[in-house]
């Protein structure tokens, strides 16, 4: 219990309550701390959503499985998110993917009943819930846009043009591996890594172990081919 209140006490969604009011909310009927091993699945396909769900540690991924078979990582949430913020409230509240721990993971589970007595308790905890699952619908939504039925350049050059953007330089520093990346989009490591070479021999791209340099402009007709 102290462990989870140390946890739940860094989570920024709850920072309007105080400690008294957050070992409460631990001990609430209904609330529950559970533990995940890595590659545990958290939640199938189908699966109904009965409990608003905050991560206290680790990491979860929200996967597919295409047509052909492959895995392809939707998205990825951490310390701080949540699960379940835009199902509970749904007329058809079940998981559409699967969702697994990527690593050890600690979650907290928050029944609808105890929810609403949040809700009512504190504006502020209704503000940030509202502003929380608005702008992650948003990204999730975006997120399936870019990688679903594209072509593997495709999901390269909207993951480059999005990483430099927010690294604000045409040469991105490699934040995941080439095989996490390749999970992400949802395709073999060895077909990542051949278009990759592809594009470098067209000279659309250079990398190395740790970065991709951008060489394309925006209407260079061999991007998408």
């Amino acid at each position: 219990m102290k462990n989870s209140l140390e946890l739940l006490k860094q989570i920024d969604l709850v920072k309007s309550f105080d400690a008294n009011q957050l070992e409460s909310l631990l001990q609430a009927k209904g609330n529950k701390v559970n533990s995940y091993e890595k590659n545990n699945i958290v939640h199938f396909v189908g699966d109904i959503c009965e409990n608003l769900e905050i991560i206290l540690s680790g990491e979860v991924v929200v996967e597919r499985i295409d047509e052909s078979g492959k895995l392809m990582t939707i998205a990825e949430f951490f310390d701080g998110d949540i699960l379940g913020g835009n199902l509970l409230f749904s007329k058809n509240p079940y998981y559409p993917m699967t969702v697994t721990a990527k690593k050890a993971t600690i979650i907290l589970e928050i029944s609808k009943k105890q929810l609403f007595e949040l809700f009512a308790s504190s504006l502020d905890f209704l503000k940030s819930y509202l502003e929380y699952i608005s702008d992650h619908s948003v990204i999730l939504g975006d997120r399936i846009k870019h990688y679903v039925n594209r072509t593997i350049r495709e999901c390269i050059i909207s993951y480059l043009n999005y990483e430099s953007k927010k690294q604000e330089s045409s040469t991105i520093k490699l934040e995941i591996t080439k095989k996490a990346l390749a999970e992400r989009i949802g395709v073999q490591r060895t077909s990542l890594s051949r278009e990759l070479t592809k594009m470098r021999d067209e000279g659309l791209i250079d990398f190395d172990s740790e970065s991709i340099k951008v060489l394309y402009t925006s209407d260079d007709p061999k991007m998408m081919t």
